[in-house]
């Protein structure tokens, strides 16, 4: 993970990138390269607070590599990401609740949209050393979301995370020396 900085619109923003190069599987709900597929690198950007541009997979990919890859962006500095290792596992996380919402918000919470204006967006890229098969990447996401919201309500913010939020999961291919594909992803399993 390499971070880098650049200026738009008068401000410094910062961005993580991720080349892993060839023979990667990636599973995201980012703007960019989203969905499941063959990807190179992942690309957590930064941008201004307020972002208002009408093509953000086109900037996304103004900013990042050439080649397929994942672009997802957050008003949060990404200076401060918060990593964890942990059997093998790689989690690296961008955490800004501008606007913190309920996937179903219980009855009588405020509208979060009259909130101050703060940094928001919380992105979530994870690494795992371990091919899988797409059930078990859908069932990773799941269990990175759960984590997630976990997270939060535990830090004390009532909301399981903002509307922009994405997260990303990487998994080396089974074609190219992966190893045999897991079956299984979440908490009961190895992975």
């Amino acid at each position: 993970m390499k971070l880098t900085y650049r200026v738009e619109e008068g401000a410094r923003l910062g961005s993580l990138l991720w080349e892993f190069g060839p023979g990667w599987r990636m599973i995201s709900s980012a703007m960019l390269g989203g969905g499941i597929g063959t990807r190179a690198w992942v690309l957590n950007a930064q941008v201004v607070a307020g972002y208002a541009r009408m093509d953000p997979a086109e900037h996304l990919r103004s900013l990042g590599p050439a080649g397929d890859g994942v672009g997802m962006m957050t008003a949060a500095s990404v200076d401060r990401h918060a990593r964890a290792v942990d059997g093998g596992v790689e989690a690296v996380a961008t955490v800004g609740l501008r606007v913190p919402t309920w996937a179903a918000a219980p009855e009588g919470t405020e509208d979060p949209e009259l909130a101050p204006m703060r940094a928001g967006t919380v992105n979530i890229v994870t690494v795992l050393p371990v091919a899988m098969t797409d059930a078990a990447l859908v069932n990773t996401v799941v269990t990175v979301t759960e984590a997630k919201t976990q997270a939060l309500i535990e830090a004390g913010f009532p909301c399981t995370g903002t509307a922009s939020d994405a997260v990303c999961v990487v998994v080396p291919a089974h074609e190219n020396g992966g190893g045999p594909q897991e079956v299984f992803g979440g908490p009961r399993s190895e992975w």
